[in-house]
């Protein structure tokens, strides 16, 4: 992959260790796209999700890809896009198990909370892992979070913001008349992309942005 544009900012080679997305849906299609395009290529996926006709609107699928497994069809989009992924992107269809012993960089992308909150709770004391980046979307809001794994007080930071329940997420998430939450590309892109140069800033300078909420409706953006 020619990475002539972006290789003197951003250099792939000195990153060793892999990324896990965990949740291949508007989040985590977006992430995966993203950080290989900066020629990452050592990334595991996690979604036990099929690709459904609604699914198009705001996430990285085409509509060849419906019916296909999510993990699948984001593989093959990034080898389409640097065909080195073929042999370094994995994927595990049965979405993250407590078993799996992440490492690296960890981006959590699954759309329930209780889910998210497990997971930064079991791997607390995991020091395999660099730092964890979270995400959460609305219709037209979002909100970035991010902790360096070294530092037991950001980890105690991260995991506070998990505070409510999956139900209580529900409750202010708005739904279709068909009762399908709503979510339009736009929001998407803009916390991922904020996210994503959260984590180059990571691994460039060792600064991090702890907490980034978004609103690109009102082109509102305020970062702490």
């Amino acid at each position: 992959m020619d990475l002539v544009k972006s290789i003197d900012y951003f250099n792939p080679t000195k990153i060793r260790e892999r990324c896990h997305i965990i949740g291949c849906g508007s989040v985590g299609s977006t992430i995966a796209e993203l950080l290989v395009r900066l020629g990452l290529t050592k990334i595991t996926l996690y979604d036990f999700d099929r690709v459904v006709a609604h699914n198009i609107a705001n996430q990285m699928f085409v509509n060849s890809d419906i019916g296909a497994p999510k993990v699948e069809a984001v593989k093959k989009m990034l080898v389409a896009i640097n065909p080195d992924c073929e042999n370094n992107v994995e994927i595990c269809s049965q979405g993250w198990e407590p078993k799996v012993r992440l490492n690296g960089y960890v981006f959590l992308c699954v759309d329930n909370i209780d889910l998210r909150r497990q997971i930064a709770t079991e791997n607390k004391f995991n020091r395999a892992i660099k730092a964890m980046f979270d995400f959460r979307t609305r219709l037209e809001d979002a909100q970035h979070y991010a902790a360096d794994w070294n530092n037991p007080r950001d980890i105690d930071g991260f995991i506070s913001t998990m505070d409510f329940t999956h139900e209580e997420a529900k409750e202010t998430t708005p739904v279709t008349a068909c009762n399908v939450e709503m979510g339009v590309a736009p929001t998407v892109r803009v916390i991922c992309a904020l996210g994503i140069t959260n984590f180059m800033n990571f691994v460039r300078q060792g600064a991090l942005t702890h907490i980034a909420v978004a609103n690109p409706f009102t082109f509102a953006i305020d970062t702490f």
